[in-house]
């Protein structure tokens, strides 16, 4: 484990040409449901998709939202909302649990709607699905269509090519590949998009990533990581010696008794990516 930087990069071939396609559809598109991880929306805004949609209606959905606490999500939510953006918050794992979003989803456009009424023509609504990997929006579109008619992963880089889908209730949806961007600039959202699995954890120091992880969050849940591991942090601890601690407490053991860091790693990740270890928010 080093004190060092975390040095994150990510950013593969299909991506480039997930935001070019992305950008040649955006003309065809009414709105966007921009899918963001209610444990850290602000870190799953990408620049990139930010700036190709700066003239459409986004509607936010806050994935995972039952990972996080409610004050926490009002706060994000207060935060997100603008005159072109509403933000829902789901638990996208739960039956119907996105079906409002149909219903925002016309009022925010009823205009055009009444418009294409009173010409006669039935219209379905097209919305374009993104955000940056693992973050949800398979399994959401799953969710509106009552059905799985995209493939799914809890890795990222699951969808690799765009997918038109239609819901059955005047909504056609536009799957599209996570996508995250060239560089990053603030190395805490690229910590924090690796946390919640948007990166792949085989390009990445796994124990390294567990090591921050507990680090960034050691003061302000503390208690989460005491009850969880059933080990006492003390004022002023190195975090080292804290994953030391969770190392000992779940026996990631080698022979002679030596620590497994890399085992203890994965543990502490899974825990928190799987809500084990309680809500946390990372921004």
């Amino acid at each position: 484990m080093s004190e060092n930087k975390l040095n994150i990069n990510w950013f593969p071939g299909h991506m480039t040409k997930a935001l070019r396609q992305m950008e040649k559809e955006l003309k065809n598109i009414d709105l966007l449901f921009y899918c963001l991880d209610a444990r850290a929306p602000f870190s799953c805004l990408n620049p990139k998709l930010t700036q190709l949609a700066i003239n459409k209606k986004i509607i936010y959905v806050l994935t995972k939202a039952d990972m996080v606490e409610k004050k926490d999500l009002d706060d994000y939510i207060a935060k997100l909302t603008t005159k072109n953006a509403v933000v829902v918050e789901i638990n996208s794992t739960q039956s119907n649990s996105a079906s409002i979003l149909f219903k925002i989803a016309k009022d925010i456009l009823k205009e055009k709607l009444q418009n294409k009424s009173e010409k006669g023509i039935n219209y379905n609504l097209k919305a374009m699905v993104v955000g940056v990997p693992n973050v949800g929006k398979s399994t959401l579109i799953n969710n509106l269509c009552a059905k799985s008619k995209t493939i799914t992963g809890n890795k990222p880089g699951v969808t690799r090519g765009k997918q038109w889908v239609m819901t059955g209730d005047g909504l056609v949806l536009l799957d599209t590949p996570g996508t995250l961007w060239p560089s990053f600039e603030d190395n805490k959202i690229a910590r924090n998009l690796a946390y919640i699995g948007s990166i792949k954890d085989e390009v990445l120091d796994t124990t390294d990533l567990a090591f921050y992880f507990l680090k960034d969050i050691a003061n302000r849940y503390k208690n989460l990581i005491e009850n969880r591991y059933s080990i006492k942090i003390e004022d002023g601890e190195e975090t080292l010696q804290t994953f030391e601690k969770i190392c000992i407490a779940r026996k990631c053991l080698l022979k002679k008794e030596e620590l497994d860091y890399d085992r203890c790693a994965k543990l502490i990740l899974d825990d928190f990516r799987k809500g084990r270890l309680g809500k946390i928010v990372l921004d």
